[in-house]
């Protein structure tokens, strides 16, 4: 018999936070953790949270059960054909959400290290590939495979096509063959690959690893990284030299510095 509670929905994103590193847990397993709206959505909160939160020098995205991320939610997109005008405002709208994402992780000012289990599946590739790293299992396999559906996986185009070389990515999404975690590190798509029940354990420590270095370098890094990345050479490395002597101002490049020609650990301040 009812006893006059209700159940409360599980959230869609888990965080939980581990020293300086926040863990991000997609967490709808009964729907392959596809990106629903709502999984968006919350992704796009907890990315600004840690952006704004200076404890927290790493993030790791990870998820439950045996799929990472199927990618869009295709119930949910299945569900508006029938809108007055055939899905395309909300279709527009999940895009953009979407892309916000992709975008917001690159963007982040902590590196972002993902840890796939099982399939990773045309945005859920995409996820993976707009990480800075990667650690998957052996059993985790990557895909685009929007081509079997009539679907052409153009958005998870952007980030595959920035990891890996331009030839590795047209026949992955040419083809919507999956590649093994094997194959995945071959073409750069993934850092590491490690047994199923090392996945965690493996993302954590590096991401624990990165953590432990000065924030302001490593994200002085990253955004520096980005931004040169698609200039041309000069540009890049005007760009480049001009972080390095940002970086030689900063108080942990004289602790750093000092720390290493006195054979001592560096006690960084992070700024």
């Amino acid at each position: 018999m009812p006893d006059g509670t209700s159940a409360v929905a599980a959230p869609v994103l888990v965080r939980q936070d581990r020293d300086a590193v926040a863990t991000l847990t997609l967490n709808r397993p009964a729907a392959r953790n596809g990106l629903s709206l709502a999984l968006l959505d919350a992704l796009t909160a907890a990315l600004r949270e840690i952006a704004a939160d200076p404890a927290i020098r790493c993030v790791v995205i990870a998820a439950e059960g045996p799929v990472f991320c199927a990618g869009h939610d295709l119930k949910e997109i299945t569900a508006r054909f029938a809108d007055p005008d055939g899905g395309q405002a909300f279709f527009a709208d999940s895009m953009a959400r979407c892309a916000a994402v992709m975008q917001a992780i690159p963007a982040l000012p902590q590196p972002v290290v993902a840890a796939v289990q099982g399939m990773a599946t045309a945005a859920g590739c995409q996820l993976a590939a707009a990480c800075d790293l990667v650690v998957a299992a052996e059993a985790a396999r990557f895909c685009t495979p929007g081509v079997d559906i009539g679907l052409f996986c153009s958005t998870p185009a952007v980030a595959l096509s920035r990891a890996v070389p331009r030839k590795a990515a047209m026949e992955m999404l040419l083809t919507a063959e999956p590649i093994d975690a094997g194959e995945a590190r071959r073409i750069g798509l993934v850092n590491r690959v490690v047994p199923a029940g090392a996945l965690r354990d493996e993302a954590q420590a590096l991401a624990a690893r990165i953590a432990a270095r000065s924030a302001l370098a490593v994200q002085l890094g990253k955004r520096t990284f980005h931004r040169q990345s698609g200039l041309p050479l000069a540009e890049a490395y005007e760009v480049a030299a001009a972080a390095m002597v940002e970086n030689l101002l900063a108080e942990d490049a004289a602790e750093g510095i000092g720390a290493f020609l006195a054979r001592r650990s560096p006690e960084w301040r992070h700024r």
